[in-house]
């Protein structure tokens, strides 16, 4: 685009505007990116073909010269033509022009002269939803290299940011599992999900060399493979997960959707819309010395993600014990031995089956134990998998294919003139073309498109999946997350008011007792909405779910009671035995679980439409 080999010192040039609106190609952008604005020549050479401009007759050596005087480079783009020179004028060095387009311009405005990068930020492309093509990959690679950052980056500073190819795919047999990743802050879960999409190729060797750079610049060099769950600057900045991350990779038997829950108590809310849309629950320890003890005490995460995973509808559990490569455990069999001794009773009281339970030493910095079972020597006393085998070889899970359609909203966005709803589906399945509701609401919506991932594209959705669904009829502003994507004649209830069956985990010093009229925050799915204790109905015996005390006035930790529960606004649920997901719910005051419930019926429902 510009004659690099030019002196500064010889001349100043200016370009003529030319009538018609400019159409480039990446190439082109990527040269405008890359010129020297400074520059005191710039030589348009629009096209690929384009013959290089000659330079200007050299002036008389013993003419004297003028002090040279650097104006601000102005541009005025032309039409892709080949450039021609016309012949200097008296007194006057050479100013390349550019062929006029043999079409008529329509009248053009008054000449404005525009700085350079101003002139490119405003260029319309013609060519910009086009694909990428073989040399300007190659010159897109050249100039990232030089520049030290990755491809995607150059495509996001040119303004051409590569759309992924969308293909769509036949019914794929393989299973699909929701993995959720939970545990006490700084275990390594955002470390350990990295390890995961880099081992199985959904990371390539660039971005992590790129990601290691940045963490080393920050003195954080451990923190390289987290950064690829935790995106923003604020998780990176502190080491923290705040939203839940979500990423999808593939085995040879199954596909996965990873959920990286925050592990900070701040955001329990966070890590429990997460859980809500998982199968299977990732529990990461770390066998440091102190840091296992920290988050299994009273207080610690560890107990309270344990509890809330059970609560939750997580049926698999598989414990990661991380950090066994450290200078304080050496892949030693009696720390895991003490880890696991004191884990195992911990959640067979919480509800968890022991044959539903896995235990794995891995590193997940180094990726020891991760996709590969451990290598011979490292821990020879254990005898099991590594940590994708471990999840390969879980048993199917069963779905309920034949309920009404219950898809679960996490999240939403505009895409392509679309709505697109981001969820899992509980129950039922979705179709392509399908008219459905949107409840609370009851807002009609037609499916347009369903995609498993970014680039795999379906027909039809099973339950199981977390799916996106491009719909139209309703605005992305009108959702919010909690909402349900539901069959149109048999809609999700959307009550005030429910029967349910309540038990008591724990309370807070300054609230004792558990009575009627108890004030509290219910999460149920992915809705939080404000709740209290209407009247408590029964005490019940904790074996035999029998009553044992007609409407008692209170109740204390560790009891059941059966209670009618209301809610500020329509809540969707199910009844447990119907659709489990959307019959369990959580119930927290001051930042703490109180109690853990299920919905046995449902009381007077409120209108929604």
């Amino acid at each position: 685009f510009f004659n690099n080999k030019r002196k500064q010192k010889e001349r100043e040039t200016t370009i003529q505007s030319p009538p018609p609106p400019l159409s480039l190609s990446l190439l082109h952008i990527i040269s405008f990116w890359k010129m020297n604005p400074n520059a005191s020549t710039f030589v348009p050479k629009f096209g690929m073909g384009a013959p290089p401009v000659s330079s200007p007759p050299q002036t008389d050596a013993a003419a004297p010269k003028e002090p040279h005087v650097y104006k601000p480079l102005t541009l005025t783009l032309s039409s892709p033509k080949k450039a021609e020179e016309s012949s200097p004028k008296e007194n006057q060095k050479e100013v390349p022009k550019v062929k006029e387009s043999t079409q008529v311009p329509s009248p053009a405005p008054t000449k404005k002269e525009v700085p350079l990068e101003e002139s490119v930020s405003k260029l319309e492309l013609e060519d910009e939803d086009g694909p990428i093509t073989e040399e300007e990959r190659r010159e897109l690679k050249r100039i990232a290299e030089e520049e030290g950052i990755t491809e995607e980056e150059l495509l996001k500073e040119t303004g051409k940011e590569e759309e992924p190819e969308v293909k769509e795919a036949l019914e794929d047999a393989r299973e699909h599992l929701n993995v959720v990743f939970i545990g006490h802050v700084d275990a390594g879960k955002s470390t350990i999900s990295g390890q995961i999409l880099y081992a199985t190729g959904k990371v390539d060797q660039r971005t992590i060399e790129k990601y290691e750079k940045e963490s080393k610049d920050k003195n954080r060099e451990s923190w390289f493979l987290a950064y690829i769950m935790d995106t923003n600057e604020e998780e990176r900045a502190k080491g923290k997960t705040v939203e839940v991350g979500r990423a999808t990779f593939e085995t040879a038997t199954k596909r996965y959707t990873i959920l990286d829950a925050p592990g900070h108590k701040n955001y329990v809310p966070n890590m429990i819309g997460g859980a809500s849309q998982a199968d299977v629950g990732i529990l990461v320890i770390s066998a440091k010395k102190g840091e296992f003890e920290s988050g299994f005490l009273k207080g610690g995460q560890t107990r309270e993600h344990s509890v809330l995973s059970k609560t939750l509808g997580i049926k698999y559990l598989v414990v990661v014990i991380n950090k066994m490569d450290d200078e304080t455990v050496g892949w030693d069999k009696g720390r895991y031995d003490e880890i696991e001794g004191q884990l195992l009773p911990f959640l067979k009281g919480t509800g968890y089956n022991p044959k539903d339970v896995f235990f794995v030493p891995v590193s997940g910095l180094k990726g020891t134990g991760i996709k590969d079972d451990l290598p011979e020597g490292v821990a020879p006393w254990y005898k099991g998998k590594g940590l994708i085998n471990t999840l390969d070889e879980l048993k199917t899970i069963d779905r309920n294919s034949n309920f009404p359609l219950r898809l679960l909203i996490s999240d939403k966005y505009k895409d392509r003139g679309y709505t697109c709803v981001m969820g899992k589906i509980e129950a039922g399945v979705v179709n392509k073309g399908d008219n459905l509701v949107i409840m609370p609401g009851k807002t009609p919506v037609e499916v347009m498109g369903i995609m498993l991932d970014e680039t795999t594209s379906v027909k039809r959705a099973k339950p199981g999946e977390n799916v996106r669904v491009f719909i139209k009829g309703i605005d992305e502003e009108a959702i919010h997350r909690g909402y349900v994507l539901c069959d149109a004649k048999q809609p999700v209830p959307c009550v005030t008011k429910f029967e349910c069956q309540l038990a008591i985990v724990e309370l807070l010093p300054t609230k004792s007792i558990f009575t009627n009229g108890y004030k509290g925050v219910i999460h149920s799915g992915m809705s939080e909405e404000e709740c209290g204790v209407v009247v408590l109905l029964d005490q019940l015996d904790n074996k035999t779910l029998k009553s044992v005390k007609k409407k008692p006035a209170f109740v204390k930790e560790k009891q059941l009671a059966r209670a009618i529960l209301e809610v500020a606004n329509p809540l969707p649920c199910e009844i447990f035995t119907d659709v489990p997901q959307l019959g369990r719910f959580t119930f927290r005051d001051s930042g703490k679980t109180i109690a853990i419930g299920k919905i046995l019926g449902f009381g007077p429902k409120k209108a929604t439409n």
